[in-house]
Formats: structure tokens, C-alpha cells, sequence
């Protein structure tokens, strides 16, 4: 796995129009891109992964009166 993946869209405007900046990045701070639409900058960042909690099944009801 790349520790830098491209986002296909801004997730403040939609385009798709964005570069990687050209900020120094620092390991373990995420990536800096540059949307070229709205002109502005955001970091992506990988968080981690959530813990599978318990399965919930919905529950279903017999729909017939007796």
C-alpha cells in the first residue's frame, strides 16, 4: 500500500481539479493537496481502522396476527 493515494475529488467544492501542494510534507502528518477550482489546500491524513463491533442482525417479526 502507497502511503500517498490521490482523492479524486475537493471535499469542500467537488472538482476534481486538484494537485499534490507543494508544502513539505511531514511524514506521518498526511498529504497536502491544492484544489485548482476553489483554491484551496486540505490534508488527508489515514486514521486507522475501526474495530468490527458486534453484528447486528435487524430482528424480523412475524406479521401475522393469531
Amino acid at each position: 500500500m502507497s502511503e500517498r493515494a490521490a482523492p479524486f475529488y475537493c471535499p469542500y467544492c467537488g472538482d476534481e481539479d486538484l494537485r499534490p501542494s507543494e508544502e513539505g510534507a511531514v511524514r506521518g502528518e498526511g498529504a497536502a493537496w491544492e484544489c485548482r477550482s476553489c483554491s484551496r489546500a486540505f490534508r488527508l491524513k489515514f486514521l486507522g481502522l475501526l474495530s468490527q463491533g458486534p453484528s447486528t442482525v435487524p430482528s424480523s417479526s412475524a406479521g401475522g396476527a393469531s
